[in-house]
């Protein structure tokens, strides 16, 4: 944008380079195709497992290159500039379900998710429910113990990779002796559980080439060595969970930045080849300052991302204040950016033979999916504030402060300017 990336060692530049060059060369063409036919990219898969980027973030120790989280977001970042869809595999290869496996499960679970996905599969994190987004503790989907097994019924729904993914973890409230212990998580495979069932696909506005779906349990029945197991039980680690979800939300701003990256970079080629008047528009004062703010919005937004990321090496998982400021902030910049770059297209930029229409609608989900970007700026306050908001059912309650900010003492001041207790 403004300059070249600062602070990226050696070996992640050449991981963004080799990023860039495969997304210019194989996934940009395909991408509106992908869009247009709504099929998920397999020979994308393919590609991107060729290259390394399926299970960067695994350890060696389990087949992978234990790579980082921020080489993750950069590669991420440069994939989406062409195909989000492949994008969010590539997040989703490395972030979420994943690295919940990785540091919550028995070394058992860690290698058989490891082998999947370096196999080429994309894990889906099963959590949202029709009755249950925002408010994930309100879920109803039980797994019961019976005997030697954990029966599963319930359904979730906009549930990514459905139909194609063959991981899944699972949160489910969890029932023993007919008593309700909170949520716990759950592998079940696709291909081998009996009562997993693909339900309906949503018509999505964007990232068409990735399924949407409703995701059944009946009567899915699986051993007890398929939960997560914590100290006291499989429920009670919902709280560490949820932790290993910020990565996912650093993912999901790496992704929109990718997208707000790609459509300034559209933007800037077309307003210096196209002519009205005479001469060029990017002579015109009016659409220089909105290649401006769109140029210093996406440093910004580049700076907390990676910022987040960073973070990671220090506590395990990306501070969950810091990937809640990122991804709204990221998501909501993307949102504006590709509008900006339709709009210095004009007529052009409405047409689908260009790609900032796509990126459009496909920016458009990142202000919602993996946390609304309302719910996320009531995170943020919170360790503002330093307890819970009156949002919650139980109201206030000073009893985050102290942990919270310890966490990453530096958050507050660089979010609110400084002041704040």
């Amino acid at each position: 944008m403004i300059g070249p990336t600062d602070g990226l060692a050696d070996e992640t530049r050449d991981l963004q380079a080799a990023a860039a060059a495969l997304a210019a060369a194989e996934l940009a063409p395909r991408a509106a195709e992908v869009d247009r036919s709504e099929s998920y990219p397999f020979e994308n898969v393919r590609l991107l497992k060729g290259a390394g980027f399926l299970g960067m973030t695994i350890p060696k120790g389990l087949g992978g290159p234990g790579r980082s989280l921020l080489d993750a977001a950069v590669v991420i970042e440069e994939i989406a500039q062409a195909c989000a869809v492949s994008a969010r595999i590539v997040v989703e290869t490395n972030m979420g379900a994943l690295l919940a496996i990785l540091r919550y499960g028995s070394p058992a679970q860690a290698a058989a998710a490891a082998a999947e996905v370096l196999a080429g599969d994309k894990p889906a994190i099963c959590i949202t429910e029709p009755g249950a987004g925002s408010a994930a503790t309100e879920m109803t989907t039980t797994a019961e113990r019976r005997g030697d097994r954990w029966v599963l019924n319930g359904k979730k729904h906009w549930i990514t990779g459905g139909g194609v993914s063959n991981l899944h973890l699972i949160f489910a409230r969890v029932i023993e002796e007919g008593r309700d212990h909170g949520i716990g998580a759950f592998i079940a495979y696709r291909d081998r559980d009996q009562g997993l069932v693909i339900g309906a696909r949503e018509p999505t506005m964007g990232l068409r080439g990735i399924p949407e779906t409703e995701v059944i349990f009946d009567e899915l029945s699986l051993p007890l060595d398929r939960a997560l197991a914590f100290e006291g039980g499989p429920a009670r680690g919902f709280g560490r969970l949820m932790n290993a979800y910020n990565s996912q939300r650093v993912g999901a701003a790496s992704v929109a930045l990718g997208l707000g990256k790609g459509a300034y970079r559209e933007a800037l080629s077309y307003v210096q080849e196209r002519e009205q008047f005479g001469r060029p528009i990017a002579e015109f004062q009016g659409l220089q300052w909105m290649l401006a703010d769109m140029a210093i919005q996406l440093s910004a937004a580049e700076g907390m991302v990676r910022r987040a990321a960073i973070g990671a090496e220090r506590l395990g998982f990306p501070d969950p204040a810091e990937a809640a400021a990122a991804k709204v902030f990221a998501s909501e910049t993307a949102v504006k950016v590709t509008n900006d770059a339709l709009q210095l297209h004009g007529a052009a930029g409405y047409s689908r033979a260009r790609p900032v229409e796509r990126m459009v609608r496909d920016a458009r989900m990142f202000t919602i999916g993996g946390g609304t970007a309302q719910v996320l700026r009531t995170q943020v306050a919170s360790r503002i504030l330093g307890r819970k908001l009156p949002q919650t059912r139980d109201g206030y309650a000073a009893d985050i402060g102290t942990a919270a900010a310890s966490a990453a003492p530096g958050f507050r001041p660089r979010i609110v300017g400084g002041g704040a207790g």
